[in-house]
């Protein structure tokens, strides 16, 4: 939560004070950053059902259509995302036993050693190493089969991470008590640490225990397949299910504001008119466009989820197309517009403009060619 990245509603807010095209665009392409983030917690939803209870796909299908109905339905009808603070909490306990487990994995079989032991091995050259993939040279600079295209979409990986945090102004506006700078550094440095922490160690670990290249799988889900009778395995993917339903309301409602933002502007109303609206059956015309709007929101995502199955292909593509803009293209092109909008004197060889221009040739790059490089396995080229 200590990234940098905004909700759909502070984004048009600022947008509309400079262009209400960038407004609309950029709201669009943030709320398909959340369309592909939720539809990806479904896609592990489906794939720990797939674990834990060994089905065909016609049967994982029919059970993520029902979590979408009587799970992510009810939550999308929630004002605010508050509520979902103590949630979030446990969700970080669910992400934690899960890293506990892929490190139990590590000494489960037979031809496995402890994880320090292994470790050692590896950058010491010794016989005991966790994965018959993993070699000093495979850990540290990778299998050498890789294309220019893989560590393309492994950017693109890194640019959703980044940019995976929609809610920070929210969350902040709906804390009870009024926020101090000194509270806020605190909260931001601890959940980075945290984020950075377990980042850190699901790499690790998973490395060590599935290998690199073709020996990992899907996701950490999938890849625990071989152990899923284990009764800890069972419940760390229970966890790790509700940890991603909790995520899914907090980018349903990125998505629900923006769509409340277009209705607002179609209305020529503005954020405050609710109170004077006209009222149906108890809830103001406001409010039941924004049921609306949660509901057809959870639907497209449950139809993309059934579609694509594939966690990887779904999280190259949101983040190259949807996230390399947010991240790398909109705060340049907002200093810039900024900049030419309240300086008399502006220059394009000012050193903040510059630099602004050049962080913008690197967004658009990544968005051209990380979109093109998340499409070709999606295609089958």
């Amino acid at each position: 939560m200590g990234q940098a990245t905004v909700t759909v509603f502070s984004i048009s807010t600022t947008c509309a004070t400079i262009s209400k095209v960038m407004a609309i665009v950029t709201g669009f392409m943030n709320a398909c950053v959340c369309l592909g983030s939720a539809a990806g917690y479904l896609i592990v939803c489906g794939q720990v059902f797939v674990v834990v209870f060994p089905t065909d796909d016609a049967t994982r299908n029919l059970f993520v259509v029902s979590v979408g109905i009587f799970v992510c339905c009810p939550m999308a009808l929630a004002r605010h995302v508050g509520f979902t603070r103590h949630l979030a909490a446990m969700t970080v306990g669910a992400l934690i036993l899960l890293v506990i487990v892929v490190a139990w994995y590590m000494g489960h079989l037979e031809h496995r050693r402890a994880f320090f032991r292994c470790a050692a091995s590896i950058f010491c050259g010794g016989e005991h190493r966790i994965d018959e993939s993993v070699t000093t040279e495979s850990f540290l600079l990778g299998p050498g089969e890789a294309t220019f295209v893989a560590y393309m979409n492994s950017i693109n990986n890194m640019i959703f991470a980044y940019n995976n945090q929609f809610n920070v102004p929210q969350l902040t506006r709906e804390l009870t008590h009024e926020p101090s700078r000194d509270g806020m550094t605190k909260v931001a440095i601890l959940s980075t640490s945290v984020t950075f922490l377990l980042y850190a160690l699901v790499f690790l670990l998973s490395v060590l225990a599935f290998g690199v290249a073709e020996n990992q799988k899907d996701s950490l889900i999938l890849d625990l397949m071989p152990v899923r009778e284990e009764i800890h395995v069972r419940i760390s993917l229970m966890a790790v299910m509700f940890s991603v339903l909790t995520c899914f309301q907090l980018h349903i409602y990125p998505i629900q504001q923006f769509l409340a933002y277009l209705v607002r502007k179609a209305r020529g109303c503005s954020s405050d008119d609710e109170k004077a609206d006209v009222v149906y059956f108890g809830r103001s015309l406001t409010r039941w466009y924004d049921i609306f709007c949660a509901l057809g929101s959870v639907c497209l995502v449950v139809l993309i989820a059934v579609v694509i199955t594939s966690l990887r292909a779904m999280l190259d593509f949101i983040g190259a197309f949807g996230a390399a803009y947010i991240s790398f293209m909109v705060p340049p092109m907002w200093i810039i517009a900024l900049r030419r909008k309240d300086e008399q004197n502006f220059s394009w060889f000012n050193k903040e403009i510059l630099w602004s221009v050049s962080f913008l040739a690197l967004g658009l790059f990544l968005f051209v060619f990380g979109t093109y490089s998340a499409i070709l396995p999606i295609l089958g080229l």
